[in-house]
């Protein structure tokens, strides 16, 4: 049975992760990229679907032991988990080498103190669960082959087959270190080379070092900002530098519901306001990347934007039903694909334009197809800015004027305005400075509440929204409107758990609502973050730091974060790790940073 979401480690080589329990069990992995199919889906089933653990043998019906520690060493992505036994203590290291040939996990055990029996259990099976693989020796190395897939399993233990799993069972002394690892190949190439566990670790870890010490921040919340960081980095795809907003499917939203996508492709928006917090902590090259990969992406066609695309820029995402599959703790459907890609969500043409216009301000190289693609994006958004869309939470309702994607479309003309001023580009300048107009006071007078002080989730409607907290955040009205600090107070009111956190928008607790979803949803932790934010904007600091510091208690013990925070259960749920909770976590630090709101 799989563990609680916020049991799980993420380990990554930047093209694809793995997530670790802390009972030492590989619950999830798909090779050769996020995106491929699972050779380890145990996450989404039970262990026929397949898993790799590793600890401390345990007897025949008995629960695997759990570690005792965990943690990552230093600032990296190389887990360390310890098990203390009666008969002694043990250490596995867990990590995924920066891609340089083969894709590879590897796992090296070491003994600390006193001899521990120790068990590898391996159960690999291809196409999520689905299919069992030909596991046999070629050269005294073991290789599972299924259709175009093969992988590669080395170590110096002995192992054997029984009930079609690879198993090994040896004793650690203390200093005595036994490596295991496997690689994978196209079922139809020669062999990959053969592992160097202790090199690819020092590597891995030099990497990893090298890479932090580019952080610009130092400030008192560093620790969960660098951590962060390092997760937004080992959820970026190296060759292309496409940022998936997960590494995981089918988390549920809603615990024994049906709320479970597929997150394993890059949404513009997610990786836009990745991009932005990467630029405002250093990090130029993940950003010169995501700016390339984006151009790729629209190339051609940039009036049919999609919300998202392929880690590569494929645009057909097509969503099917795993039907094999139960689901993780009964949550069905689990879904692969994503059919939300060819939604119109008029908001993505804000957070791309604010993304190139913070790119552009902090002295990115000059691309001119980007400015080009600006023109572009404000061209399209003058014909179409007044049509309803689906929105920031890809609602399968039916299409409304939801205010916060006016707001975007707002951002977007006056982020390309600036542009034309600063001699960047040229473009209509008057033409568009009154579309700017247009928008802002379309959105003033059909958006807000003038009866409750508020703008409401769309033209007309009665409910609130979180993405309203965004409004003084893109600079749509000055922190000290009455309108806005009256949305605030409004969303902390309608939009709060009883804990403090803030849910994306009502939903009708078991009937379909404006998502057009049954069930509910926990608390949505970047609109938490978003309205410490706000909090902050509006001079309530104490406020703003205290809920900030509660959200960073969400973390787990690694300081991940899945998507949402079920208040009932008291649990992390959504896909997870989730870039869209790391990037206002580092986002609202900063805030907090430079307004002096931190304690101690």
């Amino acid at each position: 049975m799989a563990g609680r979401i916020e049991d799980y480690a993420l380990i990554g080589d930047m093209q694809t992760a793995a997530l670790v329990c802390r009972d030492g069990t590989v619950d999830w992995l798909c090779l050769p990229r996020f995106d491929s199919h699972a050779i380890f889906a145990g996450l989404l089933g039970t262990g026929e679907h397949g898993f790799w653990r590793m600890g401390p043998a345990y007897a025949s019906g008995a629960e695997p032991p759990t570690a005792a520690r965990r943690g990552y060493r230093g600032d990296s992505l190389v887990l360390e988990s310890e098990w203390d036994t009666p008969r002694g203590t043990v250490r596995v290291t867990d990590f995924m080498p920066p891609r340089d040939g083969a894709p590879q996990v590897i796992r090296i055990v070491e003994g600390v103190s006193g001899r521990v029996p120790m068990r590898s259990e391996l159960r690999m099976r291809f196409s999520y669960g689905r299919v069992v693989p030909w596991v046999h020796k070629h050269e005294g190395r073991t290789v599972a082959v299924a259709g175009p897939d093969s992988v590669w399993f080395d170590t110096e233990a002995e192992t054997y087959g029984k009930a079609l799993t690879t198993y090994a069972d040896f004793t650690v002394s203390p200093g005595e270190r036994i490596a295991f690892t496997i690689s994978w190949e196209p079922s139809h190439k020669e062999p990959p080379a053969l592992p160097e566990p202790e090199q690819s670790l020092e590597a891995t870890e030099d990497f990893w070092r090298d890479w932090v010490e580019h952080c610009t921040y130092h400030g008192p919340y560093r620790e969960a900002v660098v951590r962060s960081l390092i997760t937004l980095k080992a959820l970026t795809y190296a060759p292309t530098g496409g940022i998936v907003a997960a590494p995981t499917t089918s988390l549920p939203e809603d615990i024994g519901g049906v709320r479970n996508w597929d997150y394993r492709y890059t949404w513009l928006r997610d990786a836009a306001i990745t991009l932005s917090s990467l630029l405002r902590t250093g990090y130029r090259e993940e950003a010169r990347a995501w700016r390339e990969w984006l151009l790729r992406a629209v190339a051609g066609d940039p009036e049919n934007l999609q919300i998202m695309y392929g880690i590569a820029g494929e645009r057909e995402l097509g969503e099917a039903e795993l039907d094999w599959l139960p689901g993780y703790e009964d949550s069905t459907p689990v879904r692969v694909g994503n059919g939300a890609a060819h939604q119109l969500q008029l908001d993505v043409y804000g957070e791309v334009t604010e993304a190139l216009h913070l790119a552009h301000m902090t002295g990115l190289s000059r691309n001119d197809y980007a400015s080009l693609l600006q023109l572009k994006l404000i061209r399209y958004l003058e014909d179409h800015w007044q049509e309803p869309d689906e929105g920031i939470w890809e609602v399968r309702g039916p299409r409304r004027h939801f205010v916060h994607s006016k707001v975007m479309a707002w951002v977007a003309v006056d982020r390309t305005i600036k542009l034309i001023e600063s001699g960047d580009a040229d473009g209509p300048l008057e033409r568009w400075k009154q579309l700017r107009d247009d928008i802002h006071r379309d959105v003033c007078e059909k958006g807000y509440d003038k009866e409750r002080n508020t703008f409401t989730q769309s033209y007309g409607s009665q409910e609130l929204d979180a993405s309203l907290l965004l409004i003084p955040q893109m600079g749509f009205l000055p922190p000290d409107d009455k309108r806005v600090i009256g949305t605030i107070e409004a969303i902390q009111r309608e939009l709060s758990t009883s804990d403090g956190f803030i849910l994306r928008y009502p939903t009708e607790g078991g009937s379909e609502g404006v998502d057009g979803l049954p069930g509910d949803e926990g608390a949505f932790l970047a609109c938490s973050f978003w309205m410490a934010d706000d909090l902050a904007m509006i001079g309530r600091v104490d406020e703003a730091r205290k809920l900030f510091e509660k959200l960073l208690s969400l973390r787990n013990d690694l300081g991940l974060l899945a998507e949402e925070w079920d208040p009932r259960l008291q649990r992390q749920v959504g896909n997870f790790p989730q870039a869209f909770s790391h990037v206002p976590l580092i986002d609202t630090a900063l805030r907090l940073t430079a307004s002096g709101a931190y304690g101690g």
